[in-house]
C-alpha cells in the first residue's frame, strides 16, 4: 500500500452508504482518475462544523450494557477520528456517512448550555449523573472554539447536579477551576480514555486525540487535584493492543486513576466496514488476523447485537483479556474505588441558590 493512497490525519479512509437513504451519491471514476492525475483532492477535506438546534440535550439511556442512566453530547460527529468508535453510526440518523463524514462534519448544539438548565431544573426531575459524553467526545477540537463543555460544567455547578465526563484530550485541564468547585461538592468524576502506551498504535487508531504522554498527564494533575478519575481502557482489540492491559493498567494507577474499566470491540452497523477497509490499508500485513481474532470473541462475527455479551465477549481470546483485568485490579486497584457522586444537594439549588429554610 503506498502512503499516499492512506488518508492521512483521519480514522476512516471513505464514506460509507446511509442505510436510511435512498439515493447515493458516487463520484464518477473518470474524474476521480482525473483528480488523481491533476493531484487535486476529490473531496474537501477541512472539517466542517454545522450549528443544529434540538429540542432537549439529555437522553435517557437505556441500554443494560452501559454504566450510565443519562447522558449529553454538545457535539454529533467527532473529529478524533477513532476507527472503532460506536458513535459513528449515529451520523447516519443525520443523513451523513458513518465514515468521513463523521469526522468532517461536526454538528455543534450552541444553545446545549440553556437546554440542561431547563431540563435539571424541572420540578419533576431527581438528580441522577448526566454524563458528557455518552456519544461523542465533548472536548474533541471543536471545544477550543465553542467552549460549549465549559458552559455546560457551569450550569452543573450552578444547579449544583452530578456530572460524569468522558474523554481523550488534556483539553479538559482547561476546565480545571470548574472541575475543582465541583469536586468540592463531590458533584464529578472524570473517565480518561487510554487506549495504547505506543504512539505509533494511538496515531492509527486515534489520529487526531491527545497523545498518550498527555492522557497520562491528564490523569496526573486531575488527581492530584483530588478529581476521581477512571480509566478507560477501551476498546480492547486482539492483535492490535489488548496485550497492553496489565502495561495500561499499571500506567494509569502510577498516574493516580481509582480505578478503570474495558470493553472488547464490537464493530456494529457501517463500523464493520469502516474498520475493515482501514485495517487493510494501515495494518495490510495483520488485518485477516485481526479480524479473525475479533470473530473469534464475537460468536464468528466482527458484531455483536446480544445484551451482556457484546461488550464482554466471549471465547478463548475474551477469557484471557478478562483474566488479564482481573490480575490488573489485583495487582494495581487494590484498595482503590470511584466514589459515587452526591445527588441530594441538587434540590436546594434548583432555583440557581441556596434554598433557605
Amino acid at each position: 500500500m503506498k502512503s499516499k493512497e492512506f488518508l492521512k490525519g483521519r480514522g476512516a479512509q471513505k464514506n460509507t452508504p446511509n442505510r436510511f437513504l435512498q439515493h447515493v451519491y458516487e463520484m464518477r471514476e473518470d474524474f476521480l482518475e482525473f483528480c488523481r492525475l491533476e493531484n487535486e483532492e476529490p473531496e474537501k477535506t477541512k472539517t466542517e462544523y454545522i450549528p443544529i438546534f434540538p429540542k432537549t440535550i439529555v437522553n435517557k439511556v437505556d441500554s443494560p450494557d452501559v454504566g450510565m442512566s443519562y447522558s449529553m453530547n454538545p457535539y454529533q460527529g467527532c473529529e478524533h477520528g477513532c476507527i472503532y468508535c460506536y458513535a459513528r453510526n449515529a451520523h447516519e440518523y443525520w443523513g451523513y456517512s458513518a465514515g468521513l463524514d463523521f469526522e468532517r462534519k461536526i454538528l455543534v448544539k450552541k444553545f446545549a448550555p440553556e437546554l440542561l438548565a431547563t431540563k435539571i431544573k424541572h420540578k419533576n426531575w431527581k438528580a441522577q449523573t448526566i454524563v458528557m459524553s455518552g456519544n461523542t467526545d465533548c472536548y474533541q477540537p471543536a471545544e477550543k472554539q465553542f467552549e460549549i463543555t465549559r458552559a455546560c460544567l457551569k450550569v452543573f455547578l450552578k444547579y449544583r447536579h452530578p456530572v460524569g465526563i468522558i474523554t481523550k484530550n488534556a483539553l479538559i485541564l482547561r476546565d480545571l477551576d470548574v472541575l475543582k468547585e465541583l469536586n468540592a461538592h463531590q458533584l464529578v468524576g472524570v473517565n480518561i480514555s487510554v487506549t495504547s502506551l505506543s504512539e505509533k498504535t494511538r496515531r492509527k487508531l486515534e489520529p487526531r486525540t491527545a497523545s498518550i504522554q498527555k492522557r497520562l498527564n491528564t490523569i496526573k494533575v486531575l488527581s492530584e487535584n483530588k478529581i476521581p478519575v477512571n480509566a478507560m481502557l477501551a476498546p480492547m482489540i486482539p492483535g492490535i493492543n489488548s496485550h497492553e492491559l496489565l502495561k495500561l493498567a499499571k500506567a494509569t494507577a502510577d498516574h493516580g486513576a481509582v480505578s478503570f474499566a474495558f470493553t472488547i470491540v464490537r464493530l456494529n452497523g457501517a463500523i464493520g466496514q469502516i474498520f475493515t477497509d482501514w485495517i487493510r490499508k494501515a495494518m495490510p500485513d495483520r488485518a485477516e488476523k485481526v479480524l479473525h481474532l475479533i470473530q473469534d470473541c464475537h460468536g464468528g462475527s466482527i458484531n455483536d447485537i446480544r445484551f451482556g455479551l457484546r461488550n464482554r465477549g466471549e471465547g478463548k481470546i475474551a477469557t484471557q483479556i478478562h483474566d488479564m483485568a482481573k490480575l490488573a485490579r489485583h495487582l494495581y486497584f487494590k484498595d482503590r474505588s470511584f466514589p459515587k457522586l452526591n445527588k441530594d444537594v441538587h434540590e436546594q439549588y434548583k432555583d440557581g441558590q441556596m434554598k433557605l429554610f
